[in-house]
């Protein structure tokens, strides 16, 4: 069974890796997609727009924080990959693909839902791209009783 979950890491974030460690098979690997502060990091990010208009009840954490409650719950941590620089890329394509089709995208939202995810994705793209922000896949496995999971042994195996 291999779960993932993608979001700004939740305030309760060791409740959330606890809660799907229980619901893992011994062996089975869970890959974690989400947003935290990058190495440069900001002061002032709580109550911000993104708190309060598009992911609320969420948290910015550093990786070190992050994994140190993945820890906690009983994660063997495989791998963590900075997508930051991609993620900026990304976002860039996103925004560019969203402008040439705002009317098709005003039939299904409003002017200030449209508003506020263009300035969202404008404003991580930014912060991805000074590294203010970083975007993280973590690779967790939960061990089964003889220390192993299913994850291949190297990186380069996964992608082939």
């Amino acid at each position: 069974m291999r779960l993932r979950l993608s979001s700004i890491v939740p305030v309760h974030c060791g409740r959330c890796f606890r809660k799907i460690f229980s619901v893992l098979k011994p062996g089975g690997l869970f890959l974690n997609h989400g947003i935290g502060f990058g190495t440069v990091g900001f002061e002032g990010a709580s109550g911000s727009f993104i708190s309060d208009y598009v992911f609320p009840d969420s948290e910015l954490l550093y990786i070190g924080e992050m994994t140190c409650q993945a820890e906690r719950e009983g994660w063997d941590i495989r791998d963590i990959e900075n997508l930051r620089l991609p993620y900026a890329r990304t976002l860039r394509e996103w925004i560019t693909r969203l402008e040439a089709r705002r009317d098709e995208a005003l039939r299904f939202v409003t002017e200030p839902s449209y508003r506020t995810w263009r300035l969202y994705m404008g404003g991580c793209a930014h912060n991805f791209q000074t590294g203010r922000l970083a975007i993280y896949q973590s690779l967790l496995a939960k061990l089964d009783s003889d220390g192993n999971s299913r994850a291949p042994l190297v990186r380069s195996v996964w992608y082939r």
